[in-house]
């Protein structure tokens, strides 16, 4: 029952995560429904919450948190499942606790000064769901948890950029005052501004590196695992593509991907990890022959 819960949460929460876990080997699909389920529960609780009583709601969580790792009895049916999450596939607490600092740094007005505390900040409430994830995945090699990190960062950015004119209405601003040529703290127009125009083409283009970055990691997930990663890339990678079609309008309407392109683009990772998969003997046989020649 619980994981049925799990599962109809990512389904109202993410229409773009559920399709793309349709492609999942039901053995890993459940428990990462869990992951977002509790990733889900977590926002909400502190969304929902008045500015006053967030802190006292992350502290909360954060304490909950604890109960989970010292493997005390759960009631919430969500934590259950997480908790069983956690130790079936040894997901270190920094991880969760990470997904808490983020959230911390939401609490209140919202200005960010730097790109590098944006990249900070998108580590700590997407990146480590990557890193989550490749636990279940069964992944644990340091590289490809780069390359998981990354993808999440890169998603995160793409969120950013799509939300710009949602978030300011509630006095958050995650456009870094660097790439807005702004002191941190500085008023935000977001008219036909050229500032956030060319700040969201940089971010975009920033996500694009990150999204590449992130499809080098592919290669060491199982077949089907990897294709479910690229649909969810290649479907975030298309909003960033709707916002760059709207030109970079933070007042066109949030940009969508129609659930008939997403089908497209679950067949298009397929196509694309077949094809990747393909050619990687390939590429080791050419680089083993110039080895072999002295190149």
């Amino acid at each position: 029952m619980s994981v049925a819960l799990a599962q109809s949460m990512l389904a109202r929460g993410s229409k773009s995560f559920a399709l793309a876990a349709r492609a999942l080997p039901r053995s890993c699909r459940d428990d990462i429904a869990v992951l977002y389920a509790y990733c889900r529960r977590a926002d909400d609780l502190v969304d929902d919450a008045t500015a006053a009583e967030q802190p006292a709601r992350i502290d909360a969580l954060a304490a909950e948190l604890g109960s989970v790792y010292a493997r005390q009895p759960q009631l919430d049916p969500v934590l259950v499942e997480f908790q069983r999450v956690v130790f079936r596939y040894s997901i270190p607490e920094s991880y969760p606790r990470a997904l808490l600092d983020g959230f911390r740094s939401d609490v209140g007005a919202v200005r960010i000064r730097t790109l590098s505390e944006l990249l900070i900040y998108a580590h700590r409430v997407a990146g480590v769901v990557g890193l989550m994830s490749c636990r279940v995945f069964g992944v644990h090699d340091a590289r490809a948890l780069t390359h998981a990190n990354h993808l999440g960062i890169a998603m995160q950015l793409t969120n950013v950029c799509r939300d710009v004119a949602e978030d300011w209405g509630k006095n958050r601003v995650y456009l870094p005052a660097e790439l807005l040529g702004s002191a941190a703290g500085a008023p935000l127009e977001l008219g036909s501004s050229e500032r956030v125009n060319l700040a969201l083409r940089r971010l975009l283009a920033l996500a694009d590196r990150y999204y590449a970055s992130g499809e080098l990691g592919l290669s060491a997930l199982p077949f089907r695992i990897a294709v479910a990663v690229r649909a969810a890339r290649l479907v975030y990678a298309a909003i960033g593509a709707r916002i760059a079609a709207q030109g970079y309008d933070v007042h066109a309407g949030r940009a969508v991907v129609s659930g008939f392109h997403k089908v497209l683009l679950v067949l298009l990772a397929l196509v694309g990890e077949c094809a990747a998969r393909a050619v990687a003997p390939l590429r080791r046989k050419a680089a083993s022959l110039q080895v072999s020649n002295g190149r």
